[in-house]
């Protein structure tokens, strides 16, 4: 039985969501989302509550049950308040810059790192060694994170790469003589 799946999700004002068959949208002051959920699931609205509900007893149609209620409050989230990822890079010389729609990154190598930053999300670089990205929806958010970081991800001796601003790096001791 589906913990996440048993709550609703709730509405704010100022939000409007449509559903068609299996498709979802939302439409709110950050922009407009929409999700297709599987067959297995099916989506009512009574009031300002969303329900997601299993269509029957079968073992994937219980699986998509909290999957489909997560990717209905992701949509809702992201319309009202958006989300954000932290990058921190640490090493000598290590940095990152936006130029226009780009993100420069130099990490070490013999050349730099020209990141295009897709639509929908938005870059700042307020230091050097930090960069925020934020946008509406979370899977596009997380996906140019991920992106960014597999540039040159931490190492675990010096502790040089980028990461995300919540991650601890495990630190391995070095040679010893």
């Amino acid at each position: 039985m589906s913990r996440i799946g048993n709550n609703s999700v709730k509405v704010p004002s100022g939000v409007s969501v449509e559903i068609a068959g299996q498709q979802v949208m939302a439409k709110g002051k950050l922009g407009q989302l929409s999700a297709k959920l599987p067959a297995e699931v099916e989506v009512k609205q009574e009031g300002d509550e969303i329900w997601v509900k299993p269509r029957g007893n079968s073992l994937r149609s219980r699986k998509m049950w909290g999957t489909a209620r997560s990717v209905v409050n992701n949509l809702v989230i992201g319309v009202t308040e958006g989300f954000t990822r932290n990058l921190e890079i640490n090493g000598v010389g290590y940095r990152a810059q936006i130029q226009g729609k780009d993100l420069v990154l130099q990490l070490g190598f013999s050349h730099e790192i020209c990141y295009p930053i897709p639509d929908g999300v938005t870059a700042q670089c307020p230091e050097q060694t930090r960069i925020t990205l934020s946008g509406a929806d979370k899977q596009l958010v997380g996906q140019v994170a991920s992106e960014i970081r597999g540039f040159r991800p931490p190492e675990p001796y010096k502790g040089k790469g980028v990461k995300y601003a919540e991650e601890t790096i495990l630190r391995k001791e070095g040679k010893k003589k």
